[in-house]
């Protein structure tokens, strides 16, 4: 597989990401021998840069998927955290249960205008010391806002940044396709590393799938794509599109029979925390109960984080 330097980061990794949200209990929630199976996958398949964020809780899978493996990994990591000592205990905790001395790349996660990337500064204060004692390799933002990627463009502090991008433009906030595509190249210019998220809309363009795939691998400037993945038969699917192989026909029956929706069980109190939670305007609430607008849905799972009676999941 073909791997590229991650921007002025110096991280040299692989054009397919793995994304380990969908493994995690957020959403599949798999067994520690099942997450760790698709991690063994991936570096199989010759990934090496694998994704992940303290909301996810999905430390564990990665750490035992790397278990015997000698060759170079890549681990991305996040955190929502706005304080310096709130970064802190969330790096320590990612060195401790990943059993890892550094981590290659720890990002805000989820930014949402310059104004909250400006309200990080001590968790990104924090990074920066990090990065000087070497816990931390590159610092990054993550986000869906087209001004967000600008802003990082322009700040000192950070070496990479994650945007949401896909052929129909679906989950970008503050702008069109073509404004975060210009934001893109920005940042790229400016020396950022750049690696897209939900380059499949969360599922929502499988529809699409060929011509969503040509899309995001003709975005020049990205120097990786990150797609969440929770079987051995995403993986292996997803690495040889991005190698420009043939996808074998049982592997293609085997993801197609996988159809993902957001699912609200009979027991929600209509709290209204999920809809607070999302950024998409994918839930609303009519008689006493959330319900889903589906075609605005990502399936990121993240309301599901905020759910009190633990009714929502991704099925």
């Amino acid at each position: 597989m073909e791997h590229r330097t991650l921007g002025r980061s110096a991280l040299v990794v692989s054009r397919l990401c793995l994304g380990t949200l969908t493994m995690g209990p957020l959403q599949a929630n798999l067994t520690l021998a099942e997450g760790a199976r698709v991690i063994r996958t991936a570096l199989e398949e010759g990934i090496n840069f694998i994704e992940t964020a303290d909301l996810y809780e999905t430390y564990d899978y990665i750490r035992e998927g790397l278990v015997g493996w000698t060759k170079p990994v890549v681990i991305a990591s996040r955190s929502y955290d706005y304080t310096y000592e709130g970064m802190r205990t969330r790096v320590q905790k990612a060195l401790h249960q990943l059993n890892r001395d550094y981590i290659d790349l720890f990002m805000l996660h989820e930014q949402e205008s310059r104004l909250t990337l400006k309200g990080h500064a001590p968790a990104l204060e924090y990074l920066r010391v990090a990065k000087e004692k070497g816990l931390v390799r590159a610092i990054g933002v993550s986000t869906h806002v087209v001004e967000v990627v600008e802003a990082c463009a322009e700040h000192p502090l950070i070496d990479v940044v994650q945007p949401i991008i896909n052929v129909a433009g679906l989950g970008i906030r503050g702008g069109t396709l073509a404004d975060m595509l210009a934001a893109i190249h920005k940042a790229k210019k400016a020396g950022c590393g750049v690696y897209a998220m939900k380059p499949l809309g969360g599922g929502n363009l499988l529809k699409r799938f060929n011509q969503a795939w040509e899309f995001i691998l003709n975005v020049d400037c990205l120097d990786a794509i990150s797609v969440g993945m929770k079987t051995p038969a995403e993986v292996k699917a997803n690495a040889r599109i991005v190698n420009g192989e043939p996808v074998p026909d049982d592997i293609t029956a085997i993801i197609a029979a996988d159809k993902k929706q957001l699912s609200i069980a009979d027991w929600c109190q209509g709290c209204g925390r999920c809809a607070s939670r999302c950024r998409q305007g994918a839930l609303f609430l009519k008689d006493g109960k959330m319900h889903v607008r589906h075609e605005r849905c990502l399936l990121c799972g993240y309301c599901a984080s905020v759910c009190p009676e633990f009714c929502i999941k991704v099925v």
